[in-house]
């Protein structure tokens, strides 16, 4: 990391030689000495670059990027290029984490899997080895479509509350609803109730400090993630904490893809109608999502809860409904695109998928045109609308190459879809906040639920379905009739799929 540290350090010095090069009139024998210290600077990168064992593309990517466009390209390099150094920059998490996670887990019994078909075993039998959480039985879901559904219930077990409340969000905005339920946080506080808040300091960059300092007051613990200040030259800003979760008492879970904001209850009257999909949790899963939420706190604020009893005792058993995996990724473990491939590779009938940011990476799009070409019905489902340009065209990117292989498209046209769902065979499922793009396989901390035999699926199945009927299906002809125009964004938004 010293070796990162200076790579920092050059850019002053790139920008100096520029500056005496370009636009001083020093004497020409020194301007020849910072074109020769510029060259060293870059050459020393490329060097480094070099031994990093890139995939050959990519290697002559950064390469032409650094020599061809001085002083941004090597800055662009720093904050892009670099990402992979991931595993670097969050390995005492990493190591720290799994350690933890594996001594609570020697003390929970191993899951018995014969209720389950065939390829929803093998897909269990992947999570159980790759992951450092446990299948949960004696768990109850429900899905809660929608904002209204879904505050509704967040605000009344809330102000059920009599132990504690763990709360982690990515966007938490001081609006209407924010302060409600900030308000609710603070009544709380002060009855007694334990209260501890994590927002990520980029998602949540609008929220208000007199709300933060006003909460804290109450006795509220309050943390950002990740602070901009503190992960500038390291890079860390990169990495966000995506996750959406809520542990009540250690009885009640909640995650999903809503954060908190008006705009998630359909009131922001630029982006209109929001589809989403939330889950509220009771019984032995919610021990392994707060599990996630204690092991960001004690990794943020440095507090250590896992010896406490409160916060790691069994929750009470609730109706058996199936079996639910709990699954955080993030940078310093394994990407969700390897659940996502194994969910879809174990499909034998069909594969729905619903996410806001379709940029699939090249395994997923191979597993999808394999399955479909075995005549395993595939959809995807995108918002007609997106909020933000590259990530519409670099989705739209992809369509065409999917839509020959059989894939169906459909376009939802109600209003922003933000739900990240894929439903398997209508048995099994995923739900949660990572999202099928670059920043939610390698960049994000991220949280899921895999679903099998629940009954929670067939109401995902239901919701797909309605979701359908305010959709437009996608026909290849349509891609054949783009102009050069659309083609063009589309392209240059493919260049950042990397980053999106």
């Amino acid at each position: 990391m010293k070796k990162r540290r200076i790579e920092f350090i050059f850019v002053p010095v790139l920008i100096l030689l520029c500056y005496f090069v370009f636009f001083t009139s020093i004497p020409p024998s020194w301007k020849k000495v910072c074109i020769i210290c510029y060259g060293i600077i870059i050459l020393t990168t490329l060097f480094s670059l070099i031994l990093e064992n890139r995939s050959a593309p990519n290697t002559l990517l950064w390469i032409y990027v650094l020599v061809f466009i001085p002083v941004l390209g090597y800055v662009f390099y720093l904050y892009s290029g670099q990402l992979f150094l991931k595993g670097y920059l969050f390995r005492s998490k990493r190591i720290g984490d799994r350690e933890l996670l594996e001594t609570l887990n020697r003390k929970r019994e191993k899951v018995d899997l014969s209720d389950l078909d065939e390829h929803q075993r093998c897909f269990a039998h992947y999570l159980e080895k790759s992951t450092t959480t446990t299948i949960d039985t004696n768990t109850s879901t429900r899905v809660l479509k929608n904002g209204e559904e879904t505050f509704s219930e967040i605000k009344k077990r809330l102000r059920e509350a009599k132990e504690f409340i763990h709360i982690e969000y990515y966007t938490f905005r001081s609006d209407r609803l924010g302060k409600e339920i900030m308000n609710i946080l603070i009544a709380k506080a002060k009855e007694g109730v334990e209260v501890r808040f994590i927002y990520d300091a980029v998602g949540s960059i609008s929220i208000s400090s007199l709300d933060v300092k006003e909460m804290e007051r109450a006795g509220v613990k309050v943390c950002p993630f990740l602070p901009i200040k503190s992960g500038f030259f390291n890079q860390k800003f990169n990495f966000r904490n995506h996750r959406k979760i809520i542990i009540i008492d250690g009885e009640i879970g909640f995650v999903g893809g809503l954060n908190v904001g008006v705009e998630y209850l359909g009131k922001n009257k630029k982006i209109g109608f929001w589809r989403d999909t939330h889950v509220v949790l009771k019984g032995e899963a919610v021990q392994t999502l707060h599990l996630v939420f204690l092991l960001d706190w004690k990794y943020i604020y440095g507090e250590m809860l896992l010896e406490d009893e409160r916060y790691v005792k069994r929750p009470k058993p609730a109706e058996k409904d199936g079996m639910v995996h709990v699954v955080a990724t993030g940078p310093e473990t394994r990407d969700m695109s390897d659940y996502y491939y194994t969910l879809i590779t174990c499909a034998k009938k069909s594969i729905w998928i619903a996410s806001p940011y379709f940029i699939p990476n090249q395994s997923i799009r191979t597993a999808l045109r394999v399955a479909a070409q075995k005549g395993i019905e595939v959809r995807v489902m995108v918002p007609k609308k997106n909020d933000g340009f590259l990530t519409q065209y670099a989705s739209q990117s992809y369509f065409l190459e999917l839509l020959r292989s059989g894939i169906e498209i459909y376009s939802y046209e109600k209003g922003f879809l933000h739900q990240k769902i894929i439903i398997i065979d209508g048995e099994f499922a995923s739900i949660g906040t990572a999202n099928m793009d670059m920043r939610s396989f390698h960049l994000n901390f991220e949280v899921n639920l895999f679903l099998l035999g629940t009954n929670s699926v067939k109401d995902l199945v239901d919701h797909y379905e309605e979701d359908l009927r305010d959709s437009n299906r996608i026909r290849p002809v349509e891609f054949y009739k783009k102009g050069m125009i659309e083609r063009s964004k589309e392209s240059f938004a493919r260049l950042f799929s990397g980053i999106l």
